[in-house]
């Protein structure tokens, strides 16, 4: 790897110890044995790398969800694929396969609810940060309906994309806080079966 790669993989390594009010432009040169002077030439800003490094996160975990399937013992017989785009029971299947990461995933959902709790002490990686939202909205689609996230249209992404995300952001607080009592799959999915039932029943 070159200097490039090198500073986000150190920076990403900072970033899951030490969190973003915490890493030191120092701790990632440290870490990715290479030069202050590098961090400007590359990303412009540890900001910037701090957020391409967080960004890069999410998109990882973003590939794990992308593999999901029912859980060994559930589901359909193996070699079957997905259930259907769109069906409660892909929306169960989803859902249960992110809730399924938090425990690996926990450094970095706690990444997450720092910026919410510091973003006035971290004013430019918020603002990039806000710009890279929609870009989480629109990856989170293809999970429940299976387009490429190249052809979701801007309407969807701001309406579903924003449901979906709405809900994640949410579970993650629950499971972060208290896993014993977070919401499961099953719940969200009856839930949304229950809230579907009333609109065709008052329509």
């Amino acid at each position: 790897m070159g200097h490039r790669e090198d500073l986000l993989e150190g920076a990403k390594r900072c970033l899951l110890e030490k969190g973003f009010l915490r890493t030191t432009a120092r701790d990632i040169v440290k870490e990715s044995a290479t030069n202050l002077g590098s961090i400007g030439y590359h990303y412009g800003s540890k900001d910037a790398l701090l957020v391409q490094a967080y960004v890069s996160l999410i998109e990882e975990m973003g590939d794990t969800w992308a593999a999901f399937g029912p859980p060994p013992g559930e589901g359909g017989a193996e070699g079957q694929g997905r259930t259907p785009a769109g069906s409660l029971e892909r929306f169960r299947e989803v859902w249960t396969a992110i809730i399924r990461t938090v425990p690996e995933a926990r450094a970095l959902w706690l990444l997450s609810f720092e910026l919410v709790l510091q973003g006035d002490r971290m004013s430019e990686v918020r603002a990039l940060l806000s710009e890279a939202q929609e870009e989480g909205r629109s990856g989170i689609i293809p999970l429940f309906t299976d387009i490429p996230e190249a052809e979701v249209d801007p309407e969807t992404v701001d309406t579903e994309g924003r449901l979906y995300q709405t809900l994640l952001q949410g579970l993650m607080v629950q499971w972060l806080f208290d896993p014993g009592t977070a919401t499961d799959a099953d719940q969200l999915t009856e839930g949304l079966r229950r809230v579907i039932a009333g609109a065709e029943a008052a329509g």
